[in-house]
């Protein structure tokens, strides 16, 4: 694969965490939706959606794949979130967010088994700095209560954040598996939240044109769309830069929550910002600097005359 075209696959993939960023707004705007039923109903439109387009464009044998990558990614999707709601039903809402958000730091360290990828200590201290900007927007700059009575919340969130940091990372094992495969993965994630919506949750619907199309939104991108291009992402991108990243969609959360009247911009927001943008850049900078570095030698190669391939091997080569 070409520098472009791994440059192009995490520009993709990093598209994925800007739709995850309206999850809170869009979120807010659905009203007292019980989470499984939201889920249901997203997966249920999003895979819809995606179905219709694999029929419209002949693609629809892509779904044809092995049991092991059926329960791979069904799973993956299904069982983060389970997790995760359980883990916020069980737990302080505010501690267990955090320790789900450790996923992000878990793809960057996990990725170091991958075949062909480095882990170097740039990517480490870029996700850390993430980390540590996503603790101070989560806390708001408050103390951390962790309860021995919410251990099953914990345990939960704890597995959320395993579940989906694992079938990021394994997902680039499973590279050959085509990215229209996802929407085989949202429908049974839709079943199988309807199920577990029936016996945990009391039925509650949108009410009003505004909660139904923040529903429709939250399908058609942050909990439809983003999967698949966080697919490619991972599959293709560099890794590492898009673990890092992600600690950028709760910051953009808060910061669209503050901008449409749901909250407020505080001083522990603002040094999260920092800290996340620093994050980010250290951790990509080797995509960011490579891509100069190759404008600089072609530069340096057009005036000494020579074409940008024959001014490298040059180089590389004195002695012919």
């Amino acid at each position: 694969m070409t520098d472009a075209a791994r440059v192009k696959a995490t520009v993709i993939g990093l598209s994925a965490v800007l739709m995850w960023a309206t999850l809170g707004l869009f979120g807010a705007g659905s009203g007292r939706v019980p989470p499984f039923l939201l889920n249901a109903l997203c997966f249920g439109i999003s895979g819809s959606l995606a179905l219709v387009w694999l029929l419209a464009t002949g693609k629809l044998k892509l779904l044809r794949q092995p049991l092991r990558v059926w329960a791979f990614g069904t799973f993956g999707l299904f069982g983060f979130h389970f997790f995760y709601f359980t883990a916020i039903r069980n737990a302080p809402p505010v501690e267990a967010n955090l320790i789900n958000y450790t996923w992000p730091l878990l793809i960057v360290l996990f990725s170091a088994f991958l075949p062909g990828e480095k882990l170097r200590l740039h990517h480490v201290i870029g996700t850390i700095l993430g980390l540590a900007g996503a603790v101070l927007l989560i806390s708001g700059g408050e103390g951390l209560s962790f309860s021995g009575g919410s251990a099953l919340g914990y345990a939960a969130a704890v597995t959320s954040s395993l579940f989906w940091s694992s079938y990021s990372v394994l997902s680039r094992r499973l590279g050959a598996v085509p990215t229209e495969a996802v929407a085989g993965f949202c429908l049974l994630t839709a079943l199988l939240s309807a199920l577990c919506h029936v016996m945990l949750e009391e039925t509650v619907w949108p009410s009003g044109s505004l909660e139904w199309a923040s529903l429709l939104a939250l399908a058609l991108f942050p909990v439809g769309l983003a999967f698949f291009t966080w697919d490619i992402g991972v599959k293709r991108g560099d890794i590492q830069v898009l673990g890092a990243a992600a600690y950028s969609a709760p910051l953009l959360s808060t910061l669209l929550l503050i901008a449409f009247g749901f909250g407020a911009l505080t001083f522990s927001v603002a040094i999260a910002c920092v800290a996340i943008t620093i994050g980010a850049v250290i951790a990509a900078k080797d995509m960011i600097f490579r891509k100069r570095q190759r404008k600089r030698t072609g530069e340096q190669a057009d005036d000494a005359g020579l074409p940008p391939s024959e001014h490298s091997t040059s180089r590389r080569d004195p002695l012919g």
